[in-house]
């Protein structure tokens, strides 16, 4: 298992870094939305006790830039906060930073647009959810135009009709009004559930729709899976003890679309020895369930929910606990760097679904099969780590942490990103070309 990316060659004077310049949007639609947020007199959903206690102690803002809010509804997405803060940061304080900031666009490999999408969503969803779809009194829609008005405005993007932007999604519902907007652009998402949509020319020509997935909007080939930020603190391997429970599984048991199978897979469960299937919200209660079940258990459960993934996973690889993955259209963070099959086991969605199948799959691994698991899983588990213990998170990131790892896949775009471009400027005076799929 290799510890560092696999570097694709580009221009760059500094190679082994890539060069970025941050559009200059203004503070309200960054830093100004996390002030907007902690201005709220109260917050009543599941999750938002401790941001209400911030509130009401009033220590949210740190010096110049605000905290980011630590109900894990909005936690979980928090990568855009921390990648800003890295390129914030003064440069003598970079050195180990692979993304490598500019100040002329003209210099830059990528534009990156520091709209705070995951806050203006759960702003919108927070104070008015009933229009969030609409456009009408939605001042998340609002937001969203401004910033592309904004970029599209650049002459940045004018050169390259936006194909070298990028926009952090890590909430499946950001910026959903302008997909179609910023569909050119690098898209770093936690998956892509809430993107595809069944083909359905393929549907009425009698194909095999599961296998056919348009990539008119996101695919692997431009966009890059980036962690869930983790809940739960990380277990070392010298602190690891004797597990006493076969599976752990805590969270919601009823969901959508294909998170189906969490129901069916909890009735087949829910009652067999050695097996723990909680009913859980994210409070501060369920937060210490959480770690004292994954902590115990040799295997933590990862079914598919409204999304194909889910923070859940990230929370089982700080805690030690062996991953079973039960989601056929699962994408993962770091693929090609990191082989989940070193530390994780992979169960087909029918396979799992067979009365006593997945029990007894289980309790075939030996003890020398999981300590080995465990071993590998410690050593990815910096790569899934956001927070680099700074105010604001302006400051030195981990060298080995989140934020380097997603640079390094986007610099490995830089290629397909050129090539995309300089093929869209040979194209003649009011030629349109349908986008068109891209397989993986």
């Amino acid at each position: 298992m290799s510890n560092t990316a696999t570097n694709l060659p580009n221009n760059n004077a500094n190679i082994g870094s890539i060069n970025v310049y941050v559009s200059d949007l203004p503070r309200s639609l960054n830093y100004g939305l996390l002030e907007k947020y902690w201005s709220l007199s109260h917050d009543s959903r599941l999750g938002s006790d401790i941001d209400n206690e911030i509130r009401s102690k009033n220590s949210w803002n740190n010096k110049k830039v605000p905290i980011y809010p630590e109900s894990p509804l909005i936690k979980q997405y928090s990568a855009e906060y921390w990648i800003l803060g890295d390129l914030l940061t003064p440069q003598e304080k970079r050195s180990g930073s692979f993304a490598r900031r500019v100040f002329s666009p003209e210099e830059a490999d990528v534009i990156f647009v520091p709209f705070f999408a995951t806050v203006s969503a759960e702003l919108q969803l927070g104070t008015a959810k009933g229009v969030f779809r609409k456009k009408v009194g939605n001042e998340d829609y609002a937001r969203q135009r401004e910033v592309m008005d904004f970029v599209k405005g650049t002459e940045a993007w004018k050169r390259s009709g936006g194909r070298d932007h990028v926009f952090v999604l890590t909430d499946p519902v950001a910026m959903f009004h302008v997909r179609e907007d910023i569909a050119p652009a690098v898209l770093l998402v936690v998956d892509f559930g809430g993107w595809y949509k069944v083909d359905s020319k393929a549907s009425s020509n009698g194909n095999n729709t599961s296998d056919m997935i348009q990539h008119t909007q996101v695919s692997l080939l431009k966009d890059v899976i980036v962690p869930y930020t983790h809940l739960l603190p990380k277990l070392l391997l010298s602190q690891n003890q004797k597990r006493q429970t076969l599976l752990y599984f805590k969270g919601a048991k009823h969901r959508h679309r294909g998170g189906l199978v969490r129901e069916k897979l909890w009735d087949l469960l829910v009652n067999e020895p050695g097996v723990v299937m909680e009913e859980g919200f994210p409070n501060a209660t369920g937060k210490e369930q959480s770690i004292k079940g994954m902590r115990n258990s040799e295997f933590c459960l990862h079914p598919a929910g409204d999304t194909p993934t889910s923070c859940r996973l990230f929370d089982a690889i700080q805690s030690l606990c062996i991953p079973v993955i039960i989601s056929d259209n699962i994408e993962l963070p770091f693929e090609g760097t990191i082989d989940y099959t070193d530390f994780s086991v992979f169960v087909a969605v029918n396979e799992a679904l067979q009365p006593n199948w997945l029990i007894k799959h289980l309790r075939s691994y030996t003890d020398v099969q999981k300590s080995k698991f465990r071993q590998n899983m410690g050593r990815v588990q910096s790569f899934f780590e956001y927070d680099n213990g700074y105010p604001g998170g302006i400051g030195p990131v981990p060298v080995d942490g989140a934020v380097n790892h997603i640079w390094r896949k986007v610099h490995q775009k830089l290629p397909m990103i050129k090539e995309a471009i300089v093929r869209e400027k040979r194209k003649p005076p009011n030629v349109s070309v349908p986008r068109r799929c891209h397989c993986t």
